[in-house]
């Protein structure tokens, strides 16, 4: 944990930077929720630090973390008869890329507050979601949130794009995580939170 820890504040001072040279173009703020509908995929490293949120969360508020739970649990069984790979284990199916793309993309994330619209474990979220919302460099190109940087020129979203130099420590911490737990590829929050048959103890 010392050194997803250290990772965190790389990522975040990262996104900072990021979201400070993108000044006005940034919409992100308490409330949007745009980033929050519809499943994407987490590491292993991302479903331990969730894990280990959510265990902090229910010594320090058991009422809140028995909400996400149990949103958790419904998402999940609301999910599972169209998951696109092992229910027992909640890795998705590598080879069922095109399926997963069209999955669930109405579906709220279940560590998302319905009423509040903030997220009940901010500090343990995963990488995916701290860094949404700057433009972001991936294999297809550079990708912006629908909701920021309308009307920007390419000048001023290049401007802004996030420093990725920490991959390659994230991708290294990944690989020890999916080790420890004995899973190996890629989750969901739901599976994640609400399926600990198998995990280890905390």
């Amino acid at each position: 944990m010392k050194a997803d820890a250290e990772l965190v504040q790389i990522v975040d001072a990262a996104t900072a930077d990021a979201a400070r040279r993108s000044g006005s173009w940034l919409k992100c703020r308490l409330g949007c929720t745009q980033c929050c509908i519809g499943v994407f995929a987490i590491t292993q490293l991302d479903a331990f630090r969730l894990r280990v949120g959510m265990s902090e969360l229910e010594r320090s508020d058991p009422a809140r973390a028995a909400a996400v739970g149990f949103r958790a649990e419904q998402s999940r069984q609301r999910l599972s008869s169209q998951f696109p790979g092992d229910l027992a284990t909640g890795i998705l199916d590598e080879s069922a890329a095109d399926q997963f793309e069209n999955f669930a993309n109405e579906e709220p994330c279940p560590v998302l507050d319905p009423l509040t619209g903030a997220c009940e474990l901010y500090s343990a979220r995963p990488t995916t979601c701290r860094v949404f919302g700057p433009p972001i460099r991936s294999q297809d190109g550079i990708g912006v949130c629908e909701l920021c940087f309308e009307g920007a020129s390419e000048k001023e979203i290049l401007a802004a794009e996030l420093n990725m130099d920490w991959a390659p420590m994230e991708e290294s911490l990944n690989v020890k995580a999916e080790e420890y737990a004995e899973r190996y590829g890629q989750t969901i929050v739901a599976f994640a939170l609400a399926n600990q048959d198998g995990w280890p103890v905390l």
